[in-house]
């Protein structure tokens, strides 16, 4: 198995595949109120067997060059994940997104975590935009957007029915050039010391 180190921290980012389906499983049963009450996915992901069949999904993404999975572990625990919804190569477009349950927040391994899969993207699967489709009142991930270098290009006003509301969806992104820019800066300013 191999993993990312995201820090010195010991959080790493690791695929996840189908054989992981009962530790998946638990994961999302840690967090089902929590990553529930902005992102459907408790309630796609309800016993073995879908969480099984969600993993499977995303290993046949990858096996068709159309998308990502990865665990994001902090202390050996599986707390969340960033995905490539979407990863398109001919078009050079990716959509990303991601989850925590309650023990991974405010530690900043989504923003990492995210940072090296969408790295991954434009760097080596050559994706010239990468999109992150959000809840407008889904305050935490915008500010993953933004700490990510991403602009708000639009919002989707009354486009995302869930639990019984229609909400607002904002689509952010950053395309390449911009990516390697903010990479340049900030190592830059590593070398002198800022």
């Amino acid at each position: 198995m191999y993993a990312t180190p995201l820090g010195d921290d010991g959080a790493e980012l690791r695929p996840l595949e189908p054989w992981q389906a009962e530790e998946f499983l638990a994961h999302m049963d840690r967090g089902r109120e929590f990553i529930g009450a902005r992102n459907g996915l408790p309630d796609v992901v309800t016993d073995l067997e879908s969480s099984r069949a969600f993993l499977r999904l995303y290993a046949e993404k990858a096996a068709g060059d159309s998308g990502r999975i990865h665990g994001i572990w902090s202390d050996g625990t599986l707390v969340g994940a960033v995905i490539l919804r979407q990863l398109d190569t001919k078009s050079g477009r990716a959509e990303a997104g991601c989850w925590l349950e309650p023990a991974g927040v405010g530690k900043g391994l989504v923003t990492r975590a995210a940072r090296t899969l969408i790295d991954w993207a434009i760097e080596v699967r050559g994706i010239h935009r990468v999109e992150w489709v959000v809840s407008s009142d889904n305050e935490p991930s915008i500010a993953v957007a933004r700490r990510l270098g991403m602009s708000r290009d639009a919002v989707l006003r009354g486009s995302y029915p869930y639990r019984g509301r229609r909400h607002d969806e904002e689509v952010w992104a950053v395309l390449a050039p911009e990516w390697r820019a903010a990479k340049s800066a900030s190592a830059g300013a590593g070398e002198n010391g800022a």
